[in-house]
Formats: C-alpha cells, sequence, structure tokens
C-alpha cells in the first residue's frame, strides 16, 4: 500500500518546500510501514502549461529527497480543466493503492472541510472561487469526499509560499540567462540544484511550446475548423481572425485577453489549439471516465448540455440567464433537450442547384454573432446564416460555447430547397 505526497505540485523544479513534504511524509510513512509515492504532472503542468523541467529530471529530484517511487498522470492538462482533472487524477491513485493524501496548504484542514461542504453537497466542482486560498486543495478534499473515496487527508503548513515559488525561481533563472542564481540556490535542495544545472547545460531546460505549428493555426485555420478546437467560443475565433498575423507569443496573449479569458484558461486555449485537441476528443474522453463513475453527475456531459437548453427556454420566458443557472445547478430539474435540430437555409438559386444532400458541414459564429454554416459542392464554397427559431439559436449558441461539446452538421433535403440536420454531441 501507498502513502501518497505532492499531488497538487507540479514539482517544476523540486525546491525545499517540496522536501519538508516529502520529509512529513516519510515521517508518517515510516510511522505505518508505507512507501512515498510521488504522481508528477506528465506533458504540460496542472495550469497548462509546458514544463520548464522535463519529467525525468524531475522524477530524479523528488527520488533524490526520499520518495520511494514516482508514478506520472498524462494526458490530462492539455485536454481538461481541473474540476475534470482531478476526479481522473484521484481515481488513478485509488486504483493505485493510495491509503492517503498528504498536501501543504496556508489554511488548516478544518477551514478547508468548512469551504469544501458547499461543493460537496451540490456534487459540482465548476468555478470555485477565486478568492478561496488554497483552491486546489479544496477541490481536492471536496472531490475524494464527493466520490466516497477512503483515502485519508492530510495538510501540512506551507512553507512560505512567497519565497518559495516554482513561479518565481523558473522567472529568476531565466531572467539570469539560464544561471542559478546564489539567492535562487538557497531555496532549492543540493541535489535539485545539480540536476537543473545539468539539465540546463544540456540545453533540455527551459521547455517550451511548439509555437510554430500555434502560429500556423492561429493564423490560417477558417472558423470553421477553429470551431473544431477545445475552449475556443464564437468570440474568441472571430477575434483571433480579426487580429491576423500572429508572429510572437505577446500576440497570441493579446487576443486572448480581449476576449476576457483569464490566464488559465489562455493557457487551456493554447495548448489544445498546439496539440490541436478537438471538441469530440475532450467529450470522448469525459464519457469514457463517466462510464467509470468518475465525474459527478452534475458535471456529465448530458447535464451541461440539458443546463444548456433549460437555460435558453427559460431566458424565453424572461428569466436572466445567471439566475437559470443558479436554479438549475441548485435543484435536480430533469430536462429532455434536443441533441438534434434542423435549420433553414438562405440559399441562392445557383447555391441550392448544386447542393447535396448528405454533405458535411460547418458550423460556426461569423463576424456579426449569427451561428453560420460553410460546406462545399462541386468544388464551391458556401457560406450562409442558418435559420431557427429564437430558443434554439440561444441554445445552439451555449452549445457551442461550451468548450468541449462538439457540433456537426449534415445537408438534408426539405420539401423546398434543403436544411441542414444539426447534431449536438
Amino acid at each position: 500500500m501507498f502513502i501518497l505526497i505532492g499531488i497538487s505540485a507540479d514539482f517544476d523544479p523540486v525546491h525545499k518546500g517540496h522536501e519538508k513534504l516529502i520529509n512529513e511524509a516519510r515521517k508518517l510513512a515510516d510511522e505505518e510501514n508505507k512507501k512515498v509515492v510521488v504522481y508528477l504532472n506528465k506533458g504540460f503542468s496542472a495550469n497548462h502549461a509546458p514544463f520548464f523541467t522535463n519529467f525525468e529530471a524531475r522524477r530524479e529530484m523528488a527520488l533524490a529527497l526520499g520518495a520511494d517511487e514516482v508514478k506520472s498522470f498524462e494526458g490530462l492538462h492539455h485536454r481538461l480543466v481541473l474540476s475534470y482533472s482531478v476526479p481522473i487524477r484521484l481515481k488513478q491513485m485509488i486504483d493505485d493503492g493510495v491509503t492517503d493524501y498528504i498536501t501543504s496548504a496556508s489554511i488548516s484542514l478544518d477551514e478547508i472541510k468548512s469551504k469544501a461542504q458547499k461543493f460537496i453537497d451540490e456534487g459540482n466542482f465548476v468555478g470555485m472561487p477565486k478568492s478561496y486560498t488554497n483552491r486546489n486543495e479544496i477541490r481536492w478534499y471536496a472531490i475524494n469526499e464527493f466520490l466516497g473515496s477512503k483515502v485519508k487527508y492530510h495538510v501540512v503548513k506551507e512553507f512560505n509560499k512567497e519565497k518559495y515559488s516554482g513561479r518565481l525561481i523558473r522567472q529568476s533563472i531565466i531572467d539570469n540567462d539560464m544561471e542559478i542564481s546564489d539567492e535562487i540556490k538557497e531555496l532549492l535542495p543540493k541535489t535539485t540544484v545539480e540536476i537543473l544545472e545539468r539539465e540546463i547545460d544540456a540545453g533540455r531546460v527551459p521547455g517550451d511550446r511548439n509555437w510554430s505549428d500555434i502560429y500556423k493555426r492561429m493564423n490560417t485555420y477558417s472558423r470553421g475548423n477553429l470551431e473544431k478546437i477545445a475552449y475556443l467560443n464564437g468570440n474568441t475565433i472571430n477575434e483571433i481572425i480579426k487580429r491576423r498575423v500572429y508572429r510572437d507569443p505577446e500576440s497570441i496573449w493579446a487576443v486572448f485577453r480581449r476576449s476576457d479569458y483569464g490566464p488559465v484558461m489562455t493557457r487551456l486555449a493554447i495548448s489544445a489549439i498546439e496539440m490541436e485537441v478537438t471538441k469530440k476528443e475532450v467529450m470522448d474522453l469525459m464519457k469514457s471516465y463517466e462510464s467509470q463513475g468518475v465525474i459527478p453527475d452534475n458535471q456529465k456531459v448530458q447535464r451541461v448540455i440539458d443546463r444548456a437548453w433549460y437555460v435558453a427556454s427559460e431566458g424565453e420566458n424572461g428569466v436572466t440567464a445567471r439566475k437559470a443557472n443558479d436554479k438549475f445547478r441548485s435543484q435536480n430539474i430533469d430536462v429532455n433537450a434536443p441533441l438534434n435540430l434542423e435549420a433553414g437555409l438562405n440559399l441562392t438559386k445557383f447555391e441550392t442547384k448544386i447542393t447535396k444532400e448528405g454533405l458535411n458541414t460547418d458550423l460556426y459564429v461569423d463576424k456579426n454573432g449569427k451561428i453560420s454554416v460553410q460546406f462545399k459542392s462541386e468544388g464551391k464554397k458556401i457560406k450562409t446564416n442558418l435559420r431557427l427559431p429564437a430558443v434554439e439559436v440561444t441554445y445552439l449558441r451555449y452549445i457551442m460555447d461550451s468548450h468541449f461539446i462538439p457540433v456537426t452538421g449534415s445537408i438534408k433535403k426539405a420539401k423546398k430547397g434543403f436544411k441542414v440536420h444539426v447534431t449536438i454531441g
């Protein structure tokens, strides 16, 4: 059996705060004759960014400080927000035989329990307030309790977070021309310094994004193709197209700021562009874990779809989206959201003549904010707005802006001309 440590940290790089955490876990493990197992994120960090230090080097750093074993979480943080990746990671730990979870926080376990209770009661871990100190630790505790896990939660007093900050350590090394200053060395265990200097000399630090692919996609993809990528909504896609051409990271960050994306969502969206993560890929991943009982009911794909239909329907009755959303989340409202819609088209006579049943279509939001469709027939590209009742327009727009629910369409013969058969999910 294992005792797990440091799950909420990326260990990038391992500093003396992490060392303290490992030492505390070591004491507990030795008392109970268990192993200290560190789980490290691999590929992308929990903040959806590339790692400064690669997995193998961080693994070596953790083992040098007394961890018995290092395992990895892979393929999650360029695809999922934390409210979805945490239950998946927790499930992996439970399946591995983990019995205890230890983390550091500036607040006590009692405070974590108190703040977590609301989310445990609702069974929904999306939208945890930014004002919460140690949000990630609260989320881990809440999901552990909600899922009925027997993993025991331990909290170690945080080790001077302002001083022992991985972000500040990384930035200092970069600003110092990839030299580790004496001041920064004071924050790092001797073994970390040795491994980090070796990795810097070998040119493996810092890790970075594949900016050339990101620029290419943001500069050339159509609205329809961008709409398929996870974590891009209609307004953001139009901003991306309006602000072309992209040649540097700052221009990319700027376009997401204009779209009201915060830093975390910006990193996730850029990672999705870099790795070409589609909404369908994210939805299928979520559904695969739903089938294992990992995803809370209120976060399941169908529940997200149902909420979109409920909020759109209530809007027809004059209820604000905020009020309808709050009511849906707080009450067990049964909704039968349609997964198929029939949308009219505005085609010219020539376009009608060359259009054929069965053609696949791409849906997108045009520069005027209208839901539109594009498809090719006989070598011609056809673009037109969709005609739908107001409630269906609102519903479809919520779905298209959901970040991870795909929408597809195909041409269907109608009594007069053609329609688009829209499939949600």
